[in-house]
């Protein structure tokens, strides 16, 4: 491939097109994922999975390899994505709702928005105690991520999670980056604490994004604010702004919310790959996200103490 080519490829990418339009664009790359996803599938071995998406890190770009980093920048993305919806396709399955419109009927649905949101699809901090005792009484809870998600929503806070994430944060600046509709920072704000919402506002379609959310990459949103703390909630599998957090000598914690199942979101090759910080997985906090039927993780970063 032509350098010219190339970088009209790569500068494309960088839109953010959407998964359709990748998959036209590149159709013999989204075939042979397809195909790699189905015999993964058929065979039923999670641990498959993700290694499959693992080995379809990209590259490193050389000269000589410009049609193998593309395609495999490509194939990444197309993975990641099919991936998710085809978690979101299982959980609508699991539902038992194969034809129609999926919805909670109206005393599962009277339950679920008391429970989790201010007002239509505008979540609020959850009583973890009031949500113990009514979510049992909701049948069709598997409904509620197939039907939240598609809305760029991946989890609820709890109050008693905003209150442990405002502790550990305390007075130092922090910066919410992918932070979406900004929900997780409009929680912490009541808290106290000095933080700032940004995202590339990429998901228009999807996520209504107040005008406070700050419209900035996470890598330029770094540069700007130079926080003390970033956090962000359900980062994209192999994204690649997590390692400009790393880069910055400002951050000395950082936060990530996300799954147990590690291929879901992240870049666990930078994540291994970095060495100023120490990383532990906080299983007290993951408790205290909802609903817990998705076995949320948190992950928590803190800069080592030079000697």
């Amino acid at each position: 491939m032509k350098q010219a080519d190339y970088a009209k490829a790569v500068a494309w990418l960088k839109t953010n097109p959407t998964f359709d339009e990748l998959c036209m664009r590149y159709p013999q790359d989204w075939a042979a994922v397809q195909d790699d996803i189905a015999a993964i599938v058929e065979r039923g071995v999670p641990e498959e999975l993700k290694r499959y998406l693992e080995r379809l890190s990209p590259a490193t770009t050389q000269p000589a390899q410009r049609d193998v980093v593309l395609s495999h920048f490509v194939r990444s993305r197309m993975a990641h994505e099919a991936v998710k919806k085809l978690s979101l396709a299982t959980l609508a399955a699991d539902t038992g709702v194969t034809r129609g419109k999926l919805r909670f009927n109206w005393f599962n649905g009277f339950i679920a928005q008391r429970l989790l949101f201010a007002r239509e699809l505008q979540r609020k901090p959850v009583s973890l105690f009031w949500f113990r005792l009514f979510w049992p009484l909701v049948w069709q809870r598997k409904r509620l991520m197939p039907l939240v998600q598609p809305r760029g929503i991946y989890c609820f806070y709890t109050r008693e999670l905003i209150a442990e994430l405002a502790e550990m944060i305390g007075e130092r600046s922090c910066l919410e980056i992918g932070a979406g509709d900004g929900t997780l920072t409009r929680f912490l704000k009541v808290l106290g604490v000095q933080i700032t919402a940004t995202d590339n506002h990429g998901w228009n379609n999807s996520v209504s994004y107040p005008d406070w959310v700050v419209k900035l990459d996470a890598c330029a949103a770094l540069s700007t604010y130079k926080p003390e703390v970033a956090i962000c909630s359900w980062p994209p599998a192999q994204n690649d702004f997590e390692r400009c957090v790393f880069d910055m000598p400002s951050v000395q914690l950082y936060i990530v919310i996300g799954s147990r199942h590690r291929f879901a979101f992240g870049n666990w090759d930078d994540y291994r790959r970095q060495k100023d910080f120490d990383l532990i997985e906080d299983k007290r906090l993951a408790a205290l996200l909802l609903p817990s039927e998705l076995e949320s993780a948190v992950f928590v970063f803190r800069r080592k103490q030079r000697e």
